[in-house]
């Protein structure tokens, strides 16, 4: 009678896999690919001035100090996002909410990373496919590679960081991120027609 309980227990006990949201997503028309980016670790940072030499220190990359910059090492990058503000993304695995938390000046970062996710926009229509919603100037003159900005898409917040001359990654919070995703499917196929 135990082994008959056991084998019920352990038959009614729920399997539950976590996976990222919009696990494998991708998109390709002519001159755009969209591509869901795997998980990373993210911190929001606010920090006064005084405060930044060291927590640059800490999280090994320099972080921005002009509007619409980013600076990235080692598979780690700092968006500047305001005066005292930074999106801090690290793709390596590596923890940078504990490398600030090593850091006895005034600051506060908050891990986000389980709050956002990642959209690649690549190829030579990516630009104009972003554009079909966002209303920020993305010529190179005025956002080249490295410009990073907190703008919209469509109904929604974004954070968008250009990483190559014909690329951008597109961040969004989880709950927007299948309306963001669908939004650029449909832009991306306005864009190759």
């Amino acid at each position: 009678m135990a082994k008959a309980a056991a084998k019920k227990s352990a038959a009614a006990a729920p399997s539950v896999e976590r996976r990222p949201v919009l696990a494998g997503q991708e998109l390709s028309a002519t001159g755009v690919a969209l591509a869901v980016l795997p998980p990373a670790e993210r911190i929001s940072l606010r920090a006064p001035d005084a405060s930044v030499a060291a927590l640059s220190k800490s999280l090994g990359v320099s972080l921005p100090r002009k509007p619409k910059t980013s600076a990235a090492k080692a598979g780690r990058t700092a968006l500047w996002l305001g005066p005292d503000e930074w999106l801090v993304i690290d793709e390596v695995g590596r923890d940078p909410l504990a490398d600030c938390a090593e850091v006895t000046v005034l600051h506060s970062a908050v891990g986000i990373s389980h709050r956002n996710v990642a959209i690649s926009v690549t190829g030579p229509a990516a630009a104009v496919t972003i554009n079909s919603g966002c209303p920020q100037d993305l010529s190179l003159d005025a956002f080249p590679v490295g410009a990073a900005s907190r703008t919209i898409l469509g109904k929604v917040e974004i954070v968008l960081l250009r990483t190559a001359t014909d690329a951008f990654r597109v961040e969004c919070w989880r709950s927007f991120s299948d309306y963001v995703f669908t939004f650029l499917s449909e832009a991306a196929g306005d864009a190759a027609a």
